[in-house]
């Protein structure tokens, strides 16, 4: 959770599904909401808080990411939707890609789009900075050490997303969109056993889902330290997935080979 005193703005997760976080931005009053794939929590907590939806911002076109778009929007019927340019929406919107800004309203500052294919062809992240804090939402790219399925990209376009995105402040929260920190965390060990940070990661993550309460966000920096798919050109990862002279491309396509099924 973010707290800026001046604006009282929050970032609070609203969890759905087996395993979803749907990301709320709000500032006491009017809120934003990132990949609402379920309408039913997303109305529990704007009821709750007494908050004003005023948009949505979407990432890519899976179901779980949209399927609440639409009974929001009957719900609240001057929401500003935000979605990808280059996939299809039957729901009302305004098509954005990189380098677009979206203007988020008076009360929060606008958010930058990058365009990031891979586990989708037209996926985007939002990035925003706001008194001095910089926040990331990422949908399905960047996870907690790891990184999204190539359902529709190449391992190339998700390789170019990830060194993207890795390019922002280290000190950039990252609000991805899954709860799969400690399992990745878990794969990761397993061809980079001799990385302190990632020991301790999974010490806290672990901490924390016994706590009930989520491993994200993260940070660019912990991800650099952490994530073995930003850290494809590493000796030990290298050497534990026994390639001879790899590139950094197939070491990257091979830790996503070995993820997909671990």
């Amino acid at each position: 959770m973010i707290d800026d005193i001046q604006h009282q703005l929050q970032i609070i997760p609203i969890p759905a599904f087996k395993d979803n976080y749907l990301w709320l931005i709000h500032n006491q009053h009017k809120a934003i909401v990132v990949d609402p794939g379920d309408a039913t929590p997303v109305i529990k907590a704007l009821k709750e808080l007494k908050l004003d939806l005023q948009t949505i911002l979407i990432t890519h076109h899976h179901q779980d990411h949209i399927g609440g778009v639409e009974i929001l929007l009957k719900t609240y019927p001057d929401v500003k939707v935000f979605a990808p340019k280059l996939e299809q929406y039957l729901f009302a919107h305004e098509p954005v890609s990189e380098p677009d800004n979206v203007d988020l309203g008076d009360w929060i500052s606008t958010a930058k789009v990058i365009d990031v294919p891979g586990h989708t062809l037209g996926h985007i992240a939002y990035y925003i900075e706001h008194q001095q804090q910089q926040w990331l939402f990422c949908g399905d790219t960047l996870f907690g050490a790891g990184c999204g399925r190539l359902f529709e990209g190449t391992p190339a376009q998700m390789m170019n997303s990830l060194q993207k995105l890795a390019s922002l402040p280290a000190s950039a929260q990252v609000y991805c969109t899954h709860e799969y920190t400690l399992h990745n965390i878990r794969f990761a060990l397993t061809i980079e056993p001799s990385n302190k940070a990632l020991t301790k990661r999974y010490q806290d993550a672990a901490n924390l889902i016994n706590a009930g309460r989520p491993t994200l966000p993260s940070t660019i920096a912990l991800e650099l330290a952490t994530n073995p798919f930003l850290r494809s050109d590493y000796s030990e990862i290298q050497s534990s997935l026994f390639l001879e002279k790899p590139t950094s491309l197939e070491t990257f396509s091979k830790i996503r080979e070995l993820r997909n099924s671990y």
